[in-house]
């Protein structure tokens, strides 16, 4: 960028290239005198493109189109073109994309998403591009409304262009320099070169992109959907061709491209929705190491994001690397969930571990269980369960009361099929919930459920290692 005048957009300029290098549409979001109208004006003018450049706050259409007319053999309209309208342009900018009426930004939707004007092919047209300032009247823009979500989704690039405080000293002073006002921005033809040799490579990674590149683009999105920022099928395929573009234009190490690359792919930036920087750069840090780990910390990841009770236990008895890496990943798990959830699974998976014949914990491990298990076998009151029918029995001190325990009975009758064993322990997690005064009756049946299914995973190892019956855990 800077070998066309322009200056401030070095944190982005793999950004911009990768735009250039796709010829998708590229929509450039920022405060007023930042530039964007210069930046894109300039690109043109390098690359020696037919420029169009629309304020859309202020466009009709018969600017776009030019005026129409009845074609010669009167079955089709022609129309008027003047040196304004589109039909000849390789490059347009919308500039105000977000002040314009409704029904235009339909009409460049077309434009945007086709490179289509009333149904009809621009043929020559190459780059789509945008501009508009944030948008709400808290940001000091009248007028300046949210981008519909359909239409800025069809961007492929969303951009957040630098302001003042945002630029390093040397920036600041070539932005100052006013010699650079009103020259055409040429370079000799080194970006349209530049830009010829990449494209050879990003054709050739379209027809067998990397492996690793798609995987991250399909974590990155399920992530974020997990955190509430819905990525659209679309764009998910959208974001795996900008990381494709990026690639060939830049040397940034991958990992610092990728999240570059992901923060200027989320839609939401332009629509009013909350797209937290934070959440966004939390789940590109997920997706990362998803598809760059490998080996022990390859399945130490894997085992901290499954949020599935029983697929974790899955995991660690059939799929641990080794003794000590799932004593990492028990400590990981007991500082991480909730302590009913955790009490729920030592109690299901404890007799397994005690008694497996290759341990799948090491000694710290085994004892980080059994601490839970014994907390949740020891408790202050004595409980006596009856008939396993009624709330239970507490004699706390010599004193005699009853509970009331809302979901108590419900929790009996799931219980009811269940082997001696597995009920036993099953009372246990029960037992501790209720004198431990835990107020979550409505999770009783998530509980329980974990409880079995993390149970009947252990059983098959212990079945498979030894035929000597483990007994319920220790009270």
């Amino acid at each position: 960028m800077r070998q066309i005048g322009v200056y401030g957009y070095d944190q982005v300029e793999p950004i911009l290239l990768a735009a250039l290098l796709s010829e998708d549409p590229l929509l450039l979001i920022g405060r007023h005198g930042t530039g964007k109208t210069f930046l894109l004006n300039s690109l043109s003018e390098a690359l020696a493109l037919q420029h169009r450049h629309y304020n859309a706050s202020l466009v009709s259409f018969d600017d776009l189109v030019g005026f129409p007319y009845p074609a010669a053999d009167g079955l089709s309209i022609r129309f008027i073109e003047t040196p304004a309208t589109v039909w000849g342009a390789e490059s347009v900018l919308v500039d105000e994309l977000n002040r314009c009426k409704p029904e235009h930004q339909n009409r460049f939707f077309s434009l945007v998403h086709e490179r289509r004007v009333q149904g009809m092919p621009l043929t020559k047209l190459r780059y789509r591009w945008a501009a508009m300032n944030p948008a709400g009247e808290e940001n000091g823009y009248l007028g300046a409304e949210p981008l519909d979500p359909a239409l800025a989704d069809r961007f492929a690039f969303i951009v957040t262009v630098a302001d003042w405080n945002d630029l390093t000293d040397e920036e600041k002073a070539a932005v100052t320099d006013p010699r650079g006002d009103g020259a055409i921005s040429r370079d000799g033809g080194r970006l349209r070169q530049f830009l010829g040799e990449r494209l050879v490579r990003f054709n050739a990674l379209l027809q067998n992109p990397p492996a690793h590149l798609l995987a991250y683009a399909s974590t990155v999105s399920t992530t974020l959907g997990q955190a509430g920022l819905r990525l659209s099928p679309r764009r998910t395929r959208q974001l795996a061709r900008n990381l494709l573009a990026a690639s060939c234009v830049s040397d940034l190490p991958q990992e610092r491209l990728f999240r570059l690359v992901l923060r200027a792919s989320v839609p939401q930036v332009a629509t009013g929705e909350a797209a937290p920087r934070e959440t966004i750069d939390a789940a590109h840090r997920v997706a990362w190491d998803t598809v760059a780990l490998t080996g022990r910390e390859k399945w130490l990841h894997a085992f901290a994001l499954e949020p599935d009770l029983a697929k974790k236990t899955g995991l660690l008895l059939h799929e641990c690397p080794d003794p000590d890496t799932g004593s990492v990943a028990v400590s990981q798990l007991i500082a991480g969930e909730h302590l009913d959830r955790v009490t729920a699974w030592a109690l299901a998976v404890y007799p397994c571990l005690l008694g497996a014949k290759d341990p799948v914990l090491g000694p710290d491990g085994l004892n980080d269980v059994g601490r839970i298990v014994g907390e949740a076998t020891e408790c202050d009151a004595r409980v006596d369960w009856r008939d396993n029918t009624r709330t239970p029995y507490f004699s706390p001190g010599g004193g005699k009361w009853e509970a009331t325990v809302p979901g108590y009975a419900e929790a009996v009758q799931a219980m009811a099929e269940w082997s001696k064993k597995r009920r036993v322990r099953a009372t246990h997690l029960l037992q501790y919930l209720v004198v431990k005064n835990r107020k979550m009756p409505e999770g009783w049946g998530d509980l329980l459920r974990d409880f079995e299914r993390c149970v009947a995973l252990a059983g098959k190892k212990t079945a498979k290692e030894t035929s000597q019956p483990h007994g319920p855990a220790p009270a």
